[in-house]
């Protein structure tokens, strides 16, 4: 504003007619007084402000660099509104201001500035679309890393919840067991309850170390402790036989992935988890390793009574989840004589 009236006050030295008085301050001031409003109301603002400007250039006071008013707001108008609008209301605007002009008299010689008004609308509407396309571009690319954000925390926040279920569910299932039986057979033959106890001391044991390391990652990022892996299988089987079931494996898992064999580990050690806490009666458990067309199969089969139409809980989901995550799945289902779990995991083939 400040400069309006200074640059406009500078060209009455040199042109003729009035020169720039109290009044002409007040109406550029009122000129610019709207502008206040214009992220608020754009248009309005645009229409009042060339309005005045174009009042004030028909006047005998000196010309400046008033359409500068106009043109912040019609800036501010395309930014906000668009192309579309401010472009038809900017044109309707120019004509508006030719009809006006022509009608009070005005002549069309080669000073009159219609193709340089056509340019400064023209150009004012290329800023203000490429400044608005800049800011959707920028706004786009930070809702992008936002969402980006939250999904890898949202990954993370169930990797995490997934490791703890897993470790923790069969860590309990097994000190529940072996406490059962520590306590039927306490009186009469104290000799199985003492290994009992030990049972559920190293399985106790062996969840406080997975915990721990799951709590060490949580604050330093780094993976401390073992991550799990196919290489514990016999100290996974050694838990499920302490619980008193029979475990059969047939194959070997072979050379696998890291992420394959940790997720494979999980599953396995879910699916004995729930041998122990959903199988009444289950005894004999066949675990299956394979190889199908590209992919690692995993196969746990019971001989317990199982509901026929299992509900999902946090252990089948977890499997399933671990499972998609490598583009492979889950399937439970009852199978004559008992209930099965099978997993496929895609590998790369050995060339």
């Amino acid at each position: 504003m400040v400069f309006v009236l200074g640059a406009t006050t500078l060209a009455g030295h040199f042109q003729p007619g009035r020169a720039l008085d109290l009044p002409g301050y007040l109406w550029l001031a009122g000129a610019a007084l709207p502008l206040s409003l214009v992220r608020r109301f754009p248009l309005p603002v645009f229409l009042v402000t060339g309005a005045v400007v174009l009042a004030y250039y028909r006047s005998s006071y000196p010309n400046g660099p008033a359409l500068l008013l106009p043109t912040i707001a019609l800036f501010t108008l395309t930014r906000t509104r668009g192309l579309l609008v401010a472009g038809v209301t900017g044109g309707v605007a120019l004509l508006a201001a030719f009809g006006v002009y022509f009608g009070t008299g005005g002549a069309l010689t080669a000073n009159t500035p219609v193709a340089l008004l056509v340019v400064w609308l023209a150009a004012v509407l290329g800023i203000g679309a490429a400044a608005r396309n800049r800011a959707a571009a920028v706004r786009a690319a930070r809702e992008r890393a936002a969402e980006h954000q939250y999904r890898m925390a949202e990954r993370e926040r169930l990797t995490i919840a997934r490791e703890v279920h897993d470790v923790v569910a069969h860590s309990l299932a097994m000190i529940n067991v072996q406490a059962g039986v520590a306590a039927h057979v306490a009186d009469r033959r104290p000799e199985q309850a003492v290994e009992a106890l030990l049972a559920i001391k190293e399985a106790s044991a062996a969840a406080l170390a997975d915990l721990r390391a799951t709590v060490a990652v949580l604050r330093s990022g780094q993976g401390l402790g073992p991550a799990p892996s196919l290489d514990r299988l016999d100290e996974l089987l050694d838990h499920a036989r302490a619980a008193g079931l029979r475990v059969t494996v047939h194959g070997e898992p072979g050379e696998l992935p890291a992420p394959v064999d940790g997720a494979a580990y999980r599953i396995l050690q879910e699916s004995l988890t729930n041998v122990v806490r959903h199988a009444a009666g289950a005894s004999q458990v066949d675990v299956h390793f394979g190889r199908i067309n590209g992919s690692f199969t995993l196969a746990v089969r019971d001989d317990g009574e199982s509901p026929a139409d299992p509900l999902p809980g946090n252990g089948l989901r977890g499997m399933a989840e671990r499972a998609a995550a490598l583009g492979g799945r889950v399937t439970a289902s009852p199978v004559e004589g008992g209930f099965e779990v099978r997993a496929e995991l895609p590998v790369e083939e050995d060339r």
